[in-house]
């Protein structure tokens, strides 16, 4: 991360006055011009052409859309590889983009990184290959992720992550325990399941930007705002202060596991109970077939609780897009890739394979909204899914440097999840360490 933070510090403060297009909605001047030249006609002359092309994307249903792009497009030779997860990839790809060589023609970018990426002017504006007549095509969510709310367009996305509410039904039911339709009634049932049984949590908790930026989403918070060079700061806002003490009760009072996401010990409680629910992103199904086998029939979906009784809130966790590096040398031929992927054939893959879509005519899809999942009970947990995707609360934005951001969390407001640390003062503390870094790289922090 560090080598990342270095590179990445260097590129924003040297190309500050793209920031203009980072603000949530605003009609924003956007700089980076590339693909201007390049129209939707050279792309599929490059299709036709074909040449070399290196993907590096850590999700494996990417895998089939390289053999099925490889087959309609013959010409045409992809070699996929894993560098990393998240970070992980990041560092890699600002790495060969420092050393001028090795830099991938697409990469995999989460959607809070976009805006870090696109101030460095390591991706490629796509608005002139056609990426511009798009915004149909996608959920309003992930478009604004990837447009950062201007004219320019960073990458096309290939899943979305509209949060819902899954929980383990055999536990619930046992302890007597309703499906919260509320925050405050999540909070009552954590206490309830615990006192029940002190070996169960209602879920699991140790810090992550992610969960805790998506729950601030929900309640309406807007704590990140960018205009041109000007960057608002501010995890006290009525959003965030809802959060902090909401969720306060949970840490102080031991009621959130504090096993860490995505180890072994985490699958194995989801498996057997030890956690009952997980607030979280539409994408995670696949991950509880594979993880967590042993509870399939067991667990249901269901809406995610509210901040107010009544409501209709959602919020986005997670999901990713499909950019091409500035450096890349054949951003024509990557661009027919990204669009194979996340809007043509490609994308038919990847949903049958798992993936959640971003795209409009998906989450309309009968045939979508029909699938019965078997881990569920047979649920049809897509018709929930999609009503939340249609539920995302708008105005949305992550700070043009949130990678580095996050990286801090842990050092700032995830002390709260081990030490007489509050919440609200962690958030805090999260905050000023953002904003010095901000300033620290030329931006005027509010």
């Amino acid at each position: 991360m560090t080598r990342f933070l270095k590179v990445a510090a260097a590129a924003t403060a040297a190309m500050l006055a793209l920031a203009a297009c980072g603000g949530g909605g605003d009609d924003n001047t956007d700089t980076n011009t590339s693909g201007g030249g390049v129209s939707a006609a050279d792309v599929d002359a490059a299709l036709a052409k074909g040449g070399t092309l290196t993907v590096w994307a850590w999700d494996n249903t990417i895998k089939n859309v390289v053999t099925g792009f490889q087959q309609k497009y013959p010409n045409v030779k992809v070699e996929l590889v894993n560098a990393g997860t998240g970070d992980k990839q990041y560092t890699a790809v600002q790495n060969a983009i420092a050393a001028g060589s090795g830099v991938p023609d697409v990469a995999q970018i989460e959607y809070y990184a976009i805006p870090q990426f696109a101030l460095a002017k390591s991706v490629a504006n796509l608005a002139g290959y056609g990426a511009s007549g798009l915004q149909s095509t996608f959920t309003p969510g992930p478009w604004n992720a990837v447009t950062l709310g201007g004219s320019s367009v960073y990458g096309l996305p290939i899943d979305s992550g509209p949060m819902a509410l899954f929980y383990n039904k055999e536990v619930f039911d046992k302890h007597k325990i309703a499906v919260p339709a509320t925050w405050a009634e999540y909070v009552e049932a954590a206490r309830k399941l615990h006192t029940a049984d002190p070996k169960v949590y209602i879920t699991g908790d140790t810090g992550d930007a992610g969960f805790t930026t998506s729950m601030i989403w929900q309640a309406g918070g807007k704590p990140f705002q960018t205009d041109g060079t000007t960057v608002t700061i501010n995890l006290a806002d009525p959003g965030s202060a809802k959060f902090a003490s909401t969720w306060q009760p949970m840490i102080t009072e031991k009621l959130v596991a504090s096993i860490p996401p995505w180890s072994d010990e985490w699958f194995k409680a989801l498996a057997d109970g030890t956690i009952a629910s997980l607030p979280t992103g539409a994408w995670m199904p696949n991950n509880l077939v594979t993880g967590a086998a042993a509870a399939s029939g067991k667990w249901r979906v269901a809406p995610m609780p509210q901040w107010e009784a009544g409501g209709n809130a959602s919020a986005e966790n997670g999901g990713s897009s499909l950019a091409v590096p500035e450096k890349s040398a054949n951003k024509a031929l990557a661009y027919g890739f990204v669009k194979y992927a996340a809007v043509d054939e490609g994308k038919a893959s990847r949903i049958k394979e798992g993936a959640f879509p971003a795209t409009t005519s998906d989450l309309a899809s009968p045939e979508f909204l029909g699938t019965e999942f078997k881990y569920f009970g047979g649920q049809k947990a897509n018709e929930i899914f999609a009503k939340s995707a249609q539920s995302v609360v708008s105005g949305w934005s992550y700070l043009p440097f949130q990678v580095y951001a996050n990286s801090v969390f842990n050092d700032t407001a995830g002390k709260a999840y081990v030490s007489s640390t509050t919440l609200a003062d962690g958030l805090k503390a999260w905050q000023e360490q953002s904003a010095k870094y901000g300033t620290e790289q030329g931006f005027t922090v509010k």
